[in-house]
């Protein structure tokens, strides 16, 4: 079968004896990855060495290797093998192995030489996964100090050639048309309010009727294939057969997708982005493409990875459009519409700058390297990659320096995420290793139980594990698929690691706190958790969970304050400080308790932001009392202080006279609470509650601060009373500072020319002129003023009403007087 590929092997050929690096650019279905490994299987530059392919997916490995061997009449694992996660087929003959990235990325730690390899070739480069990414840093910088020698060729179908070539050191770029047949794109006219999945399996029964050959459907993940399925069941015509496509279905049932349909048969496969580029699926004319796809968002916020569902990219749509020209011309249906069209991205975010980065941290540490001395096509974000370095110092893989430890390289041998590899190996001296093993294999697969009500609870998927019937009492149904995967990954941890099966159960909670320190919970309200790293989370109404004291959340999302726990087990706060004596910490505090209205001195056992145990504790430092007390004050405000008239007006007055005078203390509220040490401090010894504070005499503990001519001053420029013509002694209201107020009866003023005046004559007092009845009856500033003009307007409004009251003439030479006139 000529492929377009052919056409530029001759080329690859040249520039591979000539120099050290290509890259090739070729459109889906070009031939690239299986005609250029076995193009350059015989040059002489190889020397008999092999040949390391990178597929970024198992399956696309599997099934690359068996096209390759098929093309050399012989069985995978002899000249053409793979290696894959829980599944290897090389021999000693094999000369080409076609490995998934984690197997690359072991291969440059165990022998970081790669002695015996001439060519590393990295196919699909444009997925940009981060092990892709992390791969080629090694290898070049494997390269660059060990290697001279080694051939590295990047392949991609839609990738920035010109950056890749010059991280390369400026290798050539040789480029191959594919052979695509033209293709009708159709849209959506506007989007209904219809389920994605009905919209999906609508557009696929019309396509049935109107277009000939195989349907290729693109979901995001397996949950909407299965829904799609579901709803196509039935209305489907009897000789089409519905076909799954992703990644952790059994190779059987994934070989059965890839084939062509028999001879008056069509299929219809419902696949997720694993179809795009790396796999050939046989027979396709029709393309329905969602538009969506499923990656996963790390938060740097909280630490955590979820899958989201986000639309695909342009160069994402312009492949999976491309698969419906292979054969000859072929429809793609959009399920977006036009507008929706020029919105779209023109290449999805690398992972690298996404992701996780602690995996990534643990294998430069283990390399030896810091990320500026590699080369990337996109550097890992710097803090991201902190944060990373933080987690796996909490997890004792590095040490204070940075530096990998011997349990950090431990980690970095087994492959795993870091967390579960922590959770491993700690696990294994307290003859828990067995149990750790079938949590790793649980928490790295998507969860098996279908149905039933939610139950967050780990121990009932391990039950299940088990062979137990648990869950299908709980009304579960289980994916078969799923758990033959899970199983099969934890029996590979065991032999690896040299354990047994087995373990309690109830272990479980503890076991996840190795891996996830951060995430122990401790229940303060029904169904709601204080998580160790400072944040909420909560679980659902109805859990079996929501009663726990204490558990440990090994998935929970990121949404909102308060995260909802998907997955979880219970686990007690002796068993945290018997087993994770490292994370407890013993503190003694003394701060304010705002509901005791009091300073609590306690002795705590804390882990993280939890609080495990807690004491009184009997005698604290009184300096350190005082200090909550004064805490306790500045957060509560003054009020909390006994504030009795006195004290109050003798604030105001020092306020007024920081406002009109030179070198006075300032007595607002806001210096008060800023100025405590100075003022008050030494008056709070021995006290540690509101009630004792009301035995303070906030009077005296102001004027302390006042030199004696200040106080002489105070008196004489802002008096508390002031003497007016009756002989009465008035107090001044200071509460405006910059109007202080004398209220009296206008009878007492009588013979009173002009305004009382204080601060050495600079304010005018405002004068409230009080009715015999003490009710204002008219406000002041110019005395003189008011008994020239006003005077005789009061005078009739209130002679009538007060006819005891003197009410004379001329009140300037009148006799002021606070008394009535006796009856006649």
């Amino acid at each position: 079968m000529n492929l377009p590929i052919e056409s530029i092997l001759p080329q690859v050929k040249r520039v591979l004896r000539e120099g050290r690096s290509a890259v090739v650019a070729a459109e889906p279905g070009a031939g690239k990855t299986t005609r250029v490994p076995l193009a350059l299987l015989s040059e002489p530059w190889l020397e008999g060495r092999r040949i390391l392919m990178l597929e970024p997916r198992r399956m696309a490995a599997r099934a690359a290797a068996g096209y390759m061997a098929r093309a050399l009449g012989e069985n995978v694992g002899e000249t053409v093998g793979y290696r894959v996660r829980m599944d290897s087929r090389t021999g000693p003959k094999t000369r080409i192995e076609v490995v998934t990235e984690g197997v690359l990325t072991r291969m440059l730690q165990a022998d970081p030489s790669l002695e015996g390899t001439g060519l590393v070739i990295f196919d699909e480069f444009h997925e940009r996964s981060l092990q892709a990414d992390l791969g080629l840093a090694l290898t070049l910088h494997s390269r660059e100090l060990l290697r001279e020698d080694l051939r590295i060729v990047v392949m991609s179908a839609t990738l920035d050639t010109g950056a890749v070539s010059a991280l390369l050191g400026g290798a050539p770029v040789l480029a191959s048309e594919g052979r695509v047949h033209p293709v009708e794109t159709l849209y959506l006219q506007r989007r209904t309010g219809d389920d994605p999945e009905a919209v999906m399996a609508g557009q696929i029964l019309e396509a049935l009727e109107r277009e000939e050959g195989d349907v290729l459907a693109f979901l995001p993940g397996g949950a909407e294939i299965r829904r799609t399925a579901a709803l196509l069941a039935g209305r489907i015509p009897g000789n089409v057969r519905v076909l799954p496509l992703y990644g952790s279905l059994p190779q059987e049932q994934q070989d059965a997708a890839l084939v062509p349909a028999p001879a008056g048969r069509r299929k219809v496969v419902l696949a997720t982005s694993i179809a795009e580029t790396s796999l050939t699926v046989e027979g396709v004319r029709i393309v329905i493409d969602s538009g969506r796809m499923r990656v996963p968002r790390f938060s740097p916020r909280t630490g955590m990875t979820r899958l989201a569902t986000v639309p695909v990219s342009r160069a994402s749509a312009d492949q999976r459009r491309g698969r419906a020209g292979r054969l000859g011309p072929g429809v793609c249906r959009r399920l977006w519409t036009r507008e929706e069209d020029r919105a779209l991205a023109p290449h999805g975010t690398p992972e690298l700058l996404e992701a996780d980065l602690a995996p990534l941290a643990l294998e430069l540490a283990a390399w030896g390297a810091a990320p500026d001395e590699l080369r990337w096509l996109d550097a890992p974000p710097p803090a991201a990659y902190a944060q990373a370095c933080a987690l796996l110092r909490q997890l004792g893989a590095l040490d204070a320096a940075g530096s990998i430890t011997a349990h950090g390289r431990r980690m970095a041998q087994l492959g795993a995420h870091p967390r579960l590899a922590h959770m491993m190996l700690r696990a294994i001296p307290l003859g828990l290793g067995g149990l750790a093993c079938e949590l790793a294999a649980l928490l790295g697969e998507r969860d098996f139980l279908r149905g039933g009500p939610p139950n967050a609870d780990v121990r009932l998927r391990l039950d299940a594990l088990r062979g137990g019937k648990a869950a299908a009492a709980a009304g579960f149904t289980v994916d078969e698929g799923a758990l033959r995967r899970i199983r099969a990954e934890a029996a590979q941890w065991r032999r690896q690691l040299g354990l047994a099966g087995g373990g309690d159960a109830g272990a479980c909670g503890l076991l996840l706190a190795f891996a996830y320190p951060d995430r122990v919970g401790a229940r303060r309200g029904p169904g709601r958790f204080l998580l160790a790293n400072g944040r909420g989370a909560f679980l659902p109404e109805g859990q079996p969970l929501q009663a726990a004291s204490y558990l440990t959340a090994a998935e929970l999302d990121d949404a909102g304050a308060d995260g909802r726990i998907y997955l979880a087990a219970p686990v007690s706060p002796e068993e945290l400080e018997r087993q994770i004596p490292d994370k407890v910490r013993e503190e003694e505090t003394v701060a304010w308790d705002h509901e005791a209205q009091a300073v609590r001195a306690r002795r705590r056992r804390c882990y993280g932001a939890l609080i495990l145990k807690e004491e009184p504790l009997s005698d604290p430092d009184p300096d350190v009392v005082l200090q909550a007390l004064l805490g306790g004050i500045r957060k509560e405000g003054t009020g909390l202080l006994p504030w009795n008239r006195e004290a109050r007006r003798l604030q105001e007055r020092l306020i007024f006279m920081h406002r009109h005078g030179e070198g006075w203390p300032d007595a607002s509220e806001e210096a008060l609470l800023g100025q405590l040490e100075h003022w008050l401090a030494p008056r709070l010894y021995g006290m540690k509650s509101r009630a004792d504070l009301q035995r303070l005499n906030l009077a005296a503990a102001l004027l302390e601060g006042l030199s004696r001519e200040q106080r002489r001053e105070l008196e004489h420029c802002a008096p508390d009373q002031l003497a007016v013509p009756s002989g009465s002694r008035i107090r001044i209201d200071y509460s405006n500072p910059d109007a202080p107020v004398l209220a009296v009866r206008l009878q007492e003023l009588f013979g009173l020319r002009e305004t009382p005046r204080i601060a050495r004559g600079r304010v005018p007092l405002t004068v409230h002129l009080l009715s015999p009845a003490g009710r204002p009856v008219q406000v002041t500033r110019d005395l003189a003023s008011f008994w020239r003009e006003a005077y005789f307007e009061v005078k009739k409004d209130l002679k009538g009403r007060y006819p005891r009251h003197d009410w004379p003439d001329d009140p300037l030479a009148a006799a002021p007087s606070r008394r009535v006139r006796p009856r006649s």
